[in-house]
This record gives structure tokens, sequence and C-alpha cells, in this order.
């Protein structure tokens, strides 16, 4: 079984084409660089088109859905596996322990929630996994400076940043997941404070 990469993206049908177009890259992409792809399991926005892209490259893809979103049919039947959970919390349990790494693509107020979660967890120590913000034409720039501010005004430690890496075009992220030291610092600069 491949590496799985956890990708976090908007549902939204109604999106500019360019981020779903990013989206089929990443998917692409990720197959081109031997991963497979864990996700909400939807059929919908961003998360189809990533999900539809792994496939169509011959990629491995897990979908992760509440019982409630799949009697909507909002389910992508196409996944190799199709997880069926009761609850959103179970969703991103079952999506955390699949994943290698995770990567952000922009989305809603679910993605942010998703980010902000496994940020958390990697700031408690609870996982030392790669945490990637595709921050696409700027979209991210304002949580970004929040970020910033955030450890500014002292609510976090300096270290934040330390918690993700950004990257603002799709070949970039690869070498931001594949480096074999990227995320080493960070957790001795944590085990430190």
């Amino acid at each position: 079984m491949a590496k799985l990469l956890c990708v976090y993206c908007g549902s939204s049908k109604k999106l500019d084409p360019k981020y779903y177009s990013a989206a089929e890259e990443v998917g692409r992409a990720l197959v081109e660089r031997g991963w497979g792809l864990v996700y909400g399991g939807g059929n919908v926005g961003m998360m189809h088109s990533v999900a539809l892209s792994v496939k169509k490259a011959g990629g491995y893809v897990v979908g992760v859905i509440p019982d409630f979103m799949k009697v909507r049919e909002l389910a992508y039947e196409g996944a190799d596996e199709l997880i069926t959970v009761a609850t959103m919390r179970e969703r991103k349990r079952v999506m955390e322990e699949r994943a290698s790494a995770f990567l952000a693509l922009p989305g809603g107020i679910g993605t942010l929630e998703e980010l902000a979660e496994i940020m958390t967890l990697r700031y408690i120590n609870r996982t030392d996994k790669p945490v990637i913000i595709f921050n696409q034409e700027g979209y991210y720039d304002d949580l970004l400076r929040f970020f910033d501010r955030m450890a500014r005004e002292r609510f976090k430690s300096p270290g934040l940043q330390a918690l993700f890496r950004v990257a603002v075009r799709v070949p970039e992220i690869w070498p931001l997941l594949e480096a074999p030291d990227a995320f080493e610092s960070d957790a001795l600069w944590r085990e430190s404070r």
C-alpha cells in the first residue's frame, strides 16, 4: 500500500474553475510521486476533482464519509475504499490515522477546521506527520497573517509557523513532503520548550 496523503479541500460546486484545475493537478502529481489519497469521500467540488484525477491516473483512493452525507448521495462510489462513519469527528480521526501527511487546498470552514485540528495535534505532540498549506494565488494569505498575529501577541509561541509548510505552486508540495528532515527540527523545537 502506498503512503496516503490526506487532502482537505472545498466541496463547493460554484468555484472559479482554477480551483478544480489545481485539485486535478494535485491528484495527478500525487500518483506520479507514489502517494495514495485519503480524503472526505465526497463526489462534489474540489474533493471530487482530486479523487477523480487520482483514479484516472491509476492511483488509490480512500474516502471517509459520514453516513448522513452518504444518504444524501454525496459519496464518491469510485473510491477503492469508501469508509462510512457515524460523525464528522470520527471522519477526521480515521483520515488522520490513515494518512502519512496532510495537505490543505483552498476550502471553506470545514477545511479550516480540519487544518486547525491537525495543526493542534502537531503542536501538542500527538502527531509528527507533515502538514502543507497550498496557498493558491494567495488564498490563505489572511490566515497566515493571522497566525503571525497570534505569535506576535503571544497567544501562541513563535514556533507556530514550524507546524506547517506553505507551497504556492503544485510542484512545490512534493519536496516539502518528501524531504527526510523537513519536519525533524520542528519536533525538536517543540520538545525543547
